[in-house]
């Protein structure tokens, strides 16, 4: 079921609270396959291929600033309420932290966890398209996507992998410095 806008707006207070040096991995969501999802405890970032075992240099469209997709934890909870249905958003890593261009513009840095797994965010643009419409509805697509939404990067924002390691989910994200 599909929030309203009146319900997602709600829930922007909770969003805009997100941590803003140092959060932590909500969800990690490998995509073997189109269409396919699956959700881990752990996995293992690497600089040529983004999350190991995701399908992510097999699309059409390959860009090297987009090979994570990486998603406001509280948006998606906000947007979804089925914690089951969350990992339908598409993207590999969903962060507890403030994804805002004041707090994350691009070039910063971000560590996960403790063994040395590092991603830079990147000004690949990442927005709701039709699939992500056609799963949360039209209200929660407008919502990410226009006014504060997308000045919070409710959609996600876009990084590389600088440096690989192993992540978890609960690791904590630094901003680094």
């Amino acid at each position: 079921m599909s929030l309203s806008s009146t319900d997602l707006e709600a829930g922007l207070e909770y969003i805009k609270a997100s941590p803003k040096d140092q959060g932590t991995v909500a969800m990690i969501v490998r995509r073997p396959g189109i269409g396919e999802r699956e959700v881990l405890l752990e996995g293992e970032l690497d600089t040529t291929v983004g999350l190991v075992g995701d399908n992510w240099g097999l699309r059409s469209r390959v860009s090297p600033d987009a090979q994570l997709n990486v998603m406001n934890a509280r948006a998606i909870e906000v947007i979804e309420p089925d914690v089951a249905r969350r990992p339908l958003a598409g993207d590999q890593l969903y962060l507890d932290l403030d994804f805002t261009d004041e707090n994350l513009p691009a070039g910063t840095r971000l560590q996960i966890g403790d063994a040395g797994a590092v991603i830079e965010v990147t000004a690949e643009p990442h927005t709701g398209c039709a699939k992500f419409a056609s799963r949360f509805g039209a209200d929660a697509t407008r919502f990410v996507n226009t006014g504060e939404g997308k000045r919070l990067h409710l959609r996600g924002i876009c990084a590389k992998v600088v440096s690989g390691g192993t992540i978890r989910v609960g690791d904590a994200v630094t901003k680094l410095l």
